[in-house]
């Protein structure tokens, strides 16, 4: 086994530094349809930062 393939296998010991690192391209449902978050405008992008998520609790209508 070679040492990148061990590597690859202890996640924990694996770190990279920010040359290596690419952006994650992050969409989101408008209006209907997907688009990714950097084709937004300013205004738009303010918007989408403001977001807050939520979790529904279960009901009890037993």
């Amino acid at each position: 086994m070679n040492s990148m393939t061990e590597t690859c296998h202890l996640h924990s010991a694996l770190t990279l530094c920010d040359a290596e690192r690419q952006p994650c391209e992050v969409w989101t449902r408008v209006m209907g349809y997907h688009r990714p978050v950097a084709s937004f405008n300013i205004g738009k992008k303010g918007e989408h930062a403001e977001r807050r998520f939520f979790q529904e609790s279960s009901s009890n209508c037993a």
